[in-house]
């Protein structure tokens, strides 16, 4: 790392990546290579929001994803590969911990990272609210080794389906926010896809469980639109269990308030929560591990921002700003403009909810959104929310390779459905 780069971005998600992105733009080629550090624990970027579908094997991450290094050079910031572990607030600097191969060797050892400005965006994990058995029973979905970890388990699982006596296939998903409503359709419709392609002797049913406490799915969207969504989930085959509690988690069945679930594979798609390795690097936390935030996003120490998921930031409503990749991108935004020049007062950064929107699969969606078109919450349903949910992943490439190269890319990923099938099994 040069010595003298002074904005360190640590997480390279949307947020992050963003940032990173239009500050090195904004600095040019030299100086944005000099300034701007962006560190991240992986080598390649993948949206957060299309996990689900690296889960239900509808896309391989290794394809979709972006090299770290190849976006730094192109938007003429710095990379560097490493995972936060310790934050020294007086010396201003950072400690990053070993790299290791798989056997365990380790390849770099920890180094000592100095800032000027830290801004950190690495994002948050699930709340299993305590629930017994959930971190040893059910997978996680908070990063592209959980989804391809859970793929994984998935192949395995059809397979045995396939020749198993009663040819059945339970899967409990926890949580029916966008995560679990996204990721019960993709697993039906990637079953239903191999179903065409097996023989009659190999078929197998699918169960899918979709479980949530509340009253409704889709707790983000109004009581009209998660009706729609219940109902083109329901068409599809899924069960929806609502005002359910989870009371415990097991290798074979769910425990809830409305009875026992069996269930060959768990997910858990409820809740954010930071990681409680927060709470040892000296700054303001807040109930869920994130660390509080002015309305300029700066956290409790001088010189040391946070964003994104990880962040807990006052919303005009007076509640914390929402976990959503919109959020982090608006952030993003308004970090650039304040580091790209600190002497100029840019005012608190201001929450704008643009809507939300959730995929059904092919050609299906439901969503609103806030502020035009037709009033201050436009609806939309159907292909159009597909294309416009479609149009959100596309624009977040956008900002950071380009509209040219987000076309090729978009080209490529359609063809390459076209020729290779939806499922990708491994």
């Amino acid at each position: 790392m040069p010595a003298d780069s002074d904005i360190v971005i640590v997480g390279g998600g949307a947020g992050g990546l963003e940032l990173a992105a239009r500050l090195g733009r904004r600095f040019g080629h030299s100086e944005g290579k000099r300034r701007v550090l962006l560190i991240d624990r992986s080598i390649f970027h993948l949206w957060k929001p299309s996990l689900h579908e690296v889960a239900a094997g509808s896309l391989d991450a290794h394809q979709e994803g972006l090299s770290y290094p190849m976006l730094a050079r192109r938007n003429h910031f710095s990379f560097a590969l490493g995972d936060l572990i310790g934050l020294d607030l007086d010396a201003k600097t950072i400690e990053l911990a070993d790299i290791r191969d798989k056997d365990g060797q380790v390849l770099v050892g920890r180094r000592s990272i100095p800032f000027r400005t830290l801004v950190l965006a690495i994002g948050s994990g699930s709340n299993l609210f305590d629930t017994p058995g959930a971190a040893e029973h059910a997978h996680l979905l908070e990063n592209v080794a959980d989804a391809e970890a859970f793929n994984e388990r998935l192949t395995a699982a059809f397979l045995a389906a396939a020749y198993s006596d009663n040819r059945t296939l339970n899967i409990a998903i926890v949580g029916a926010g966008a995560t679990g409503v996204e990721l019960s359709s993709e697993l039906i419709e990637g079953h239903d896809e191999l179903s065409a392609g097996l023989a009659p002797d190999q078929r197998f049913d699918l169960q899918v469980t979709l479980v949530e406490a509340a009253p409704h799915i889709l707790g983000g969207l109004s009581e009209k639109l998660a009706a729609k969504a219940a109902r083109a989930l329901e068409a599809k085959g899924v069960r929806l269990l609502t005002d359910a509690n989870v009371v415990a988690v097991h290798a074979d069945r769910l425990d809830t308030s409305q009875g026992l679930i069996p269930s060959d594979l768990i997910v858990w798609a409820a809740g954010v929560k930071a990681s409680e390795h927060n709470r040892s690097l000296g700054l303001t936390i807040g109930r869920l591990n994130q660390f509080v935030v002015d309305d300029h996003l700066r956290t409790s120490a001088p010189g040391v921002f946070a964003m994104g998921d990880c962040a807990e930031a006052p919303g005009p409503d007076g509640k914390p700003v929402p976990a959503r990749a919109q959020a982090a991108a608006q952030q993003a935004a308004y970090l650039a403009r304040v580091l790209a020049d600190p002497s100029r007062d840019r005012g608190p950064y201001v929450y704008r909810d643009r809507g939300s929107l959730v995929s059904l699969g092919e050609g299906q969606g439901v969503g609103s959104l806030m502020g035009g078109l037709a009033g201050p919450n436009f609806l939309i349903e159907g292909l159009i929310a597909r294309w416009v949910y479609m149009g959100l992943h596309l624009d977040h490439h956008r900002a950071i390779i380009g509209i040219r190269r987000t076309l090729l890319l978009a080209l490529s990923r359609l063809l390459h459905r076209r020729v290779s099938g939806r499922l990708k099994l491994h």
